[in-house]
Order: C-alpha cells, then sequence, then structure tokens
C-alpha cells in the first residue's frame, strides 16, 4: 500500500470529512432556523400555553430543544417572559438554557470529540484536558458573559473538545444568569418598555457586556503571555541542544 493511502492518512481524511459535514450541518440548521426564521416561534408559544398549569416545564423542554438548533434565546427569553412573568419567567429560561447547554455539548462530544482528539494529536489532546480539568467551567462560564456569540454554537464546540456535561450545566447556569433576567424580563415588560423593569433589565445587560469585554481582554492577553513564553522556553531548549 503506498503512502497516501495509509490507513493513518485515509483515517485523518475520515475524520476531516466528519468534522466538516458536521460543522456543515451546523451551519445549514443555523441559517434555516435563526436566519430564514423556518419555525414559527409564535405557534409554538401558543401551542404550549394552550398546556395549562404544566406550561412552564413545557416550555423549559421546549425552549431546551429549540436553543439547541439554533432558535436565538433572546426570542425565547422574551416569549418566556412575556406567557410568565418576570420571576417565573427567569427560572424558565435558566432551565430551558441549562437544557440546550447539555443537549448541544452531549450532540458535540459524540459527533466530533474523537476526530478532533485524532487530528489534534495526542500530546495537544492531554494538555486540552488538562486545560479543561482546570479552568473548562470557567471558560463556559466566561463564554456566556461574551456578547454576540451563539451559546448553542458554543456548547457544540465545548462537546467536541470533551468538556464535562456537569460542567457545561453547572457554568451555563451560572454565566447565563444575568442574561436569562434582561431578555426576560424584557419580554415581560414588551407593553411599557418604559418601566422600572425594562431599564433594570438594560442596566444589568450594559454591565454584562462589559464584563465580558473584560474577561475576553484578559483572557486572550493570558492567552498570548503564555504562548510566547512556551516559545521562549522552546528556543531556551534549542539553544542548549548540540544538534539543533
Amino acid at each position: 500500500m503506498t503512502e497516501n493511502g495509509s490507513p493513518y492518512r485515509i483515517s485523518r481524511r475520515l475524520d476531516i470529512a466528519r468534522l466538516v459535514l458536521f460543522a456543515a450541518f451546523l451551519c445549514v440548521m443555523f441559517y434555516l432556523v435563526a436566519v430564514a426564521r423556518v419555525i414559527d416561534i409564535d405557534a409554538v408559544r401558543e401551542l404550549i400555553e394552550s398546556t395549562g398549569p404544566v406550561a412552564p416545564l413545557v416550555y423549559v423542554v421546549a425552549s431546551a430543544a429549540l436553543g439547541a438548533i439554533f432558535v436565538p434565546g433572546t426570542i425565547l427569553a422574551a416569549g418566556s417572559g412575556l406567557l410568565f412573568g418576570p420571576l417565573v419567567g427567569t427560572f424558565v429560561t435558566l432551565g430551558a438554557t441549562v437544557g440546550t447547554a447539555i443537549i448541544a455539548s452531549v450532540l458535540g462530544r459524540r459527533a466530533g470529540r474523537e476526530s478532533a482528539r485524532r487530528l489534534i494529536g495526542a500530546r495537544r489532546a492531554e494538555q486540552i484536558d488538562t486545560q479543561i480539568e482546570r479552568r473548562g467551567l470557567w471558560a463556559v462560564v466566561g463564554q456566556r458573559f461574551v456578547p454576540g456569540i451563539s451559546d448553542a454554537l458554543a456548547s457544540y464546540v465545548f462537546g467536541a473538545f470533551g468538556i464535562p456535561v456537569w460542567q457545561m450545566a453547572v457554568g451555563a447556569f451560572i454565566g447565563s444568569a444575568p442574561r436569562a433576567f434582561v431578555y426576560t424580563a424584557l419580554g415581560a415588560s414588551i407593553g411599557d418598555l418604559s418601566a422600572p423593569l425594562a431599564y433594570t433589565a438594560i442596566a444589568v445587560w450594559c454591565v454584562t457586556a462589559i464584563l465580558g469585554a473584560v474577561a475576553l481582554h484578559r483572557g486572550y492577553r493570558g492567552w498570548r503571555r503564555r504562548g510566547e513564553h512556551r516559545d521562549a522556553v522552546s528556543d531556551a531548549g534549542s539553544q542548549r541542544d548540540p544538534a539543533a
């Protein structure tokens, strides 16, 4: 068998194809649901409202599933506030957010983790596992504070890199609490956006966005410092190595 047809190369190509197909599937779902809006959210909301006393639980399950297929969380949270008010609605939104994180991370783990680990190599995979063990939970929390990033997409990626389900659930609960309140409160105030509740929600959103931007900047600077340190250590080792 030629080198190009070796089992290693064939396996590598299959891993790449699997990840590309998974990414393409997520992109198509994101377009259909978040951009083309093929799902009628108003109809879903009316159907859930008709279930009566169990509507909050039904909404948690339905929103968790819809969030995992990229229905925007802002719309789901606002619907929760509109249906259940700011207090109950916030807990409903949090429950749905945690559910989406669990669903997406499990699917991401099953669809892409082994392929991703084989592609990046055993050494880097072990380094990632170490980082996950130390900072996985706070990585999830931090991502939730950064505006403009799809929580569902991030959960798929976290799952593919092997972050445990419990870290996804706890991290999503902690990190999503401020935004859950914001969007749910705005949904509950949709008839009167000049109400104190709406102003409070906007203030919380601003504070959360600022904290997210600061955390992202600090994380990037820390990543650069670690990279520069590794390069310095590598260069020092090469200078000491007579064979270098």
